[in-house]
């Protein structure tokens, strides 16, 4: 483990200690509920830190640090901008500006990888789900504003960026260039398999792609189809609100989903039966990347006992998200409303957990001492042990029960290698 991320993560921990100690000192704790009580304890922790640390700190570091530290607690999509960084979000949000195809999110105070697009890039780089990034342009992404981390990744098509990463394979943090250039979502796929098997991967929800999931659906119905299995590994794209109607192609009653937050009144999705395409049996494959839209769908035929889901437990990112302006002209963008499962979870707490829980199979090529992939040592003939499950299951070649003993094997980790911790469900 790098020394120094090591030593964040104690001297994160270590502040929490204290603010405990602090807030129970005299036997008096702090009532959970009493805001005013813990603010007297965060400025006394304060005042402390600046009167008593070895060296005087850069407070307004500090002050920075608890500020992404609180928003990270409460929502791992959550930024704190400036001023100057709110008005760049501003000017580049709808821009077409070029990117390296990662989807983020914030874990242990640091910029994580929830998942890489395909072609993209990150994915030539072999960047994956739960790679961390210690730094952009030598800028370290610790206490980093999401949003800021994400503006700092995009620009003109052609030009570098420079990050280190801390991979899931290799702990010691590596330097890797990426070149900037336009990438797209990946198209929806379908083909037949044997045994009247209907193949249909959603690998992303943005833009048409439910509409090109249902045309799929009506061509595999036509070439003979008597079972799907739905593939949403590394679909983690596009406005969440689609997995609304992607899973309405698989329904024809009851509630996909309902969105509510503090001051979010309750509002309810339910399945309409003129919008369904397929009746016939159904299994879901879902993995660590999987999140927003296809994890509402995932969640919505779970729960209404539509289908069966085999893989990974998703990632956690269904909600609805908004820039707050503050009075120094600054912002948060904070998720003020939440998707839940028809049974009451609320999807970005919980994720989705698969029926029948296993990892999925390693194929990712060998590193170098760098920490770059080698070409060519990349597994050869893996076998697709998530969609060999699936078959097995929804064609009845095999129970819920065969598919999840032991022999299988343990279900994927959610503990990042590189901090082993307990962590807020779900994790990579």
């Amino acid at each position: 483990m790098n020394s120094r991320f090591k030593w964040t993560v104690v001297g994160s921990s270590t502040c929490v200690v204290v603010l405990l100690l602090l807030g129970a000192r005299n036997g008096r704790a702090v009532a959970t509920d009493d805001v005013y009580g813990h603010l007297k304890v965060y400025t006394e922790v304060l005042e402390r830190i600046k009167l008593e640390y070895v060296e005087e700190p850069d407070m307004k570091s500090v002050n920075l640090g608890a500020i992404n530290g609180l928003l990270e607690s409460v929502d791992p999509f959550a930024s704190y901008l400036n001023a100057d960084q709110y008005r760049q979000y501003q000017k580049n949000e709808n821009s077409a500006k070029a990117g390296v195809g990662m989807v983020l999110a914030k874990r242990y105070g640091y910029v994580a990888v929830v998942d890489v697009l395909p072609g993209s890039p990150a994915d030539k780089a072999s960047i994956a789900t739960g790679d961390l990034i210690e730094s952009i342009n030598n800028v370290a992404t610790r206490d980093m504003p999401l949003a800021y981390a994400e503006e700092l990744l995009r620009g003109d098509a052609n030009t570098k960026v420079e990050l280190t990463i801390l991979r899931l394979r290799n702990p010691d943090p590596q330097k890797v260039t990426l070149t900037r250039a336009s990438v797209s979502f990946p198209e929806v796929t379908a083909k037949m398999l044997p045994d009247n098997v209907g193949y249909l991967h959603v690998a992303s929800v943005a833009g048409n792609r439910v509409e090109q999931a249902k045309t799929k659906l009506e061509e595999l119905k036509k070439q003979g189809a008597k079972y799907i299995v739905l593939d949403l590994r590394h679909s983690s794209t596009g406005e969440q609100a689609n997995g609304i109607q992607l899973a309405n192609l698989f329904l024809d009653k009851g509630e996909i989903t309902y969105l509510q937050g503090q001051k979010t009144e309750k509002k309810e999705f339910n399945a309409q039966a003129d919008n369904q395409v397929w009746t016939g049996p159904l299994v879901v494959i879902t993995d660590r990347a999987t999140a927003g839209g296809a994890e509402i769908a995932g969640a919505a035929l779970l729960d209404d006992k539509r289908a069966q889901i085999v893989g990974e437990r998703t990632y956690g990112d269904a909600s609805l998200r908004k820039a707050i302006q503050m009075e120094d002209g600054g912002a948060i963008i904070l998720s003020i409303a939440k998707y839940y499962s028809p049974s009451g979870k609320a999807i970005q707490d919980t994720g989705v957990v698969p029926t029948v829980q296993v990892a999925e199979n390693d194929n990712a090529p060998e590193l170098d001492q760098d920490g770059n992939p080698i070409p060519g040592t990349a597994p050869k003939n893996v076998e697709d042990n998530l969609l060999k499950e699936s078959i097995d299951l929804v064609t009845g070649k095999a129970t819920i029960a065969q598919l999840t003993s032991d022999e299988n094997g343990p279900a994927a980790t959610e503990q990042h290698p590189i901090i082993q911790k307990s962590p807020r469900q779900p994790q990579n």
